[in-house]
């Protein structure tokens, strides 16, 4: 079974055979079979060399590089074997076209806030009082298939994100007042938590486009641009609400993060290294927590969930089945 490793530590990270090997400053080594890796973190200041690079590359490894704040910085994205010259035209097609592509961004947005609803449901259900959110996300929701250009589709889905954040004070028992969505530096400990929880789903979700013959950088929400891939922040809006924003809900209501979580710079801030490592441990294990899935009648996990919106989207595209994009049904 492969795993995501996540380097906490300074050192280094090189190849020795055909292992891995970690080894922190205070000089302490750890192997780790090429078989066993799924897709490396690198959250401290590690060295790391063109050889390593390579040996990567071979087994299609993705590493993803935080810097010392925690902020995603980017990826070494390996050469991609699953490719597919007639999607990729398919692709861009779908991108090229008005109605193709406002049609998937559309479906992508309902989707992402029809999750959200549910998440307000959620905890309305436990006596959070919640109502009035829920029914300002219902009438915005309907609004969606009103619009026939992405701006204006952006634009509710920013109102929607809006009733959703002001929803938060009511969810989270600690007392923060969290107004909006501030990202350059992140001004309290929601936003400080969303950036660096988004940029765990981003990442993942490009781990998982890699695996398929989608190209990442081909969007239909998002704009495409270069030094970022785009297709990810698509499919992350869907899973954002799930993986993401749960967990942070769950890490703050049973007190697993609390101002002592955090170390204050000028006017930002920053997640300890102790608070990351927690976030970490519950992240990776909502990836791998298995649910049985109501159309395949097996047990999968929320990361293959992933997988599979890629494989509905391929299909869209190829003309084989109409996208719906994932919602939660339990």
């Amino acid at each position: 079974m492969k795993n995501t490793y996540y380097l906490l530590k300074n050192g280094e990270l090189r190849r020795k055979d055909n292992n891995l090997i970690v080894k922190a400053c205070d000089g302490s080594e750890k192997v780790i079979p090429i078989e066993t890796v799924k897709e490396i973190y690198i959250m401290g200041e590690v060295n790391v060399n063109s050889k390593l690079m390579t040996f990567l590359s071979q087994n299609s490894i993705i590493l993803h590089f935080f810097n010392y704040y925690g902020f995603y910085s980017g990826s070494y994205y390996p050469k991609e074997k699953l490719v597919s010259g007639s999607l990729l035209v398919k692709q861009v097609e779908h991108y090229r076209s008005k109605e193709k592509r406002v049609e998937l961004a559309r479906e992508v947005l309902k989707s992402a806030s029809y999750n959200i609803k549910r998440n307000l449901r959620y905890y309305n259900e436990r006596g959070r009082d919640l109502e009035d959110e829920i029914k300002t996300i219902k009438n915005l929701r309907k609004h969606l298939d009103r619009q026939n250009e992405i701006n204006e589709l952006m634009g509710v889905e920013g109102n929607i994100r809006e009733g959703y954040y002001r929803a938060w004070n009511k969810i989270v028992n600690q007392d923060i007042n969290f107004e909006k969505r501030v990202k350059h530096p992140p001004d309290n400990m929601i936003n400080s938590l969303l950036s660096y929880v988004n940029s765990l789903v981003y990442t993942t979700v490009l781990s998982e486009i890699y695996h398929t013959q989608l190209n990442p950088t081909i969007s239909f929400l998002h704009e495409p641009s270069t030094k970022r891939f785009s297709l990810s922040l698509d499919i992350a809006e869907i899973f954002k609400p799930i993986l993401g924003e749960r967990m942070i809900f769950s890490l703050l209501n049973k007190n697993m993060i609390n101002e002592d979580s955090f170390e204050k710079e000028m006017n930002s801030l920053y997640l300890k290294d102790s608070a990351r490592k927690v976030i970490l441990q519950k992240y990776d294990s909502r990836l791998k927590q298995r649910i049985r899935h109501k159309v395949l009648k097996k047990n999968v996990s929320y990361r293959y969930l992933i997988r599979l919106e890629c494989y509905k989207i391929i299909k869209h595209i190829l003309g084989e089945k109409n996208y719906e994009g994932f919602k939660i049904w339990w």
